[in-house]
């Protein structure tokens, strides 16, 4: 592998374009080829990047050091069986790709021409590329695979800032629902707090400010001083009976919206027993 080693990109959407900017910028890669589903997202890719060459198929694509897999979670298997019948790759070859839901494994087409594989994966979200590429550094990526490809990518990545943290590959499915969890799930909350403001005469975009100050600094509590220490509200006081008026209140209306307060209820009081159980501890 040379010195500042070659990149292509299969399925260069926001997140392959903002790591290959990143990556480019500090001249820890050469963009060599960037394939997409059609040559227009393939241009705008290479013009957000500043660099890199349009890929017309898998027949174009040139031999690299490094291959990144970018395309969504239920593509990259087959973009990488694509990409093994091309005679792309060879035993000096890494292919990763940055699902946090998809083991290394599923790049076996790529193990099986010789290649080392690894799974990186940025622990933030890509909606923004610009903001992304602005203030990355210190942003944690999850990696697991093959020893030899992750000392190739390590450096590279710990150029642009990442933080690695090693986890098991057999137990990534625990990894990214806990992701789910604290980011898709708690917008998912928030949205449910909206509507229930709602059906108090509250307009969302003033719900959204109400919320703001709560919301900031209830993850702020959570992330300084853990969960067991944040906890407030009527179950961390004892307050049943009015957890019982605004469940019964919720369910009539909405009994989707009741069934989860009353499970997120059940949640809150086991983790008030373990703040208890703590607290009591620290008396002995």
């Amino acid at each position: 592998m040379s010195a500042i080693p070659s990149l292509s990109i299969i399925g260069c959407g926001k997140l392959g374009r903002s790591l290959a900017r990143m990556l480019v910028t500090h001249n820890s890669v050469l963009l060599a080829d960037i394939l997409n589903h059609d040559v227009a997202s393939g241009g705008r890719a290479t013009a957000f990047i500043r660099a890199g060459r349009v890929a017309r198929g898998y027949g174009d694509l040139r031999p690299a050091d490094i291959f990144l897999i970018a395309a969504p979670d239920d593509q990259i298997e087959g973009c990488c069986a694509a990409l093994a019948q091309t005679g792309a790759l060879s035993a000096r070859s890494v292919v990763f790709h940055c699902s946090g839901a998809l083991p290394s494994t599923v790049l076996a087409p790529a193990q099986a021409q010789g290649a080392a594989v690894a799974s990186i994966h940025p622990i933030r979200t890509f909606a923004m590329p610009e903001k992304v590429i602005d203030d990355f550094a210190g942003t944690y990526c999850g990696v697991e695979g093959d020893r030899r490809a992750l000392d190739v990518l390590t450096p590279l990545f710990n150029g642009i800032g990442a933080r690695f943290v090693p986890i098991e590959r057999d137990a990534k499915v625990y990894y990214h629902a806990a992701a789910v969890f604290a980011s898709n799930y708690l917008v998912t909350l928030l949205d449910t707090a909206i509507q229930t403001y709602a059906r108090a005469g509250i307009p969302q975009d003033v719900a959204q400010k109400m919320m703001s100050v709560l919301v900031r600094e209830t993850v702020n509590n959570v992330l300084q001083t853990g969960p067991e220490q944040a906890l407030t509200g009527p179950i961390a006081r004892g307050d049943i009976d009015t957890v019982n008026r605004q469940y019964h209140a919720i369910n009539a209306v909405e009994p989707a919206h009741g069934r989860l307060y009353k499970q997120l209820g059940l949640a809150t009081a086991r983790l008030a027993q373990r703040r208890k159980a703590a607290e009591a501890a620290q008396k002995e």
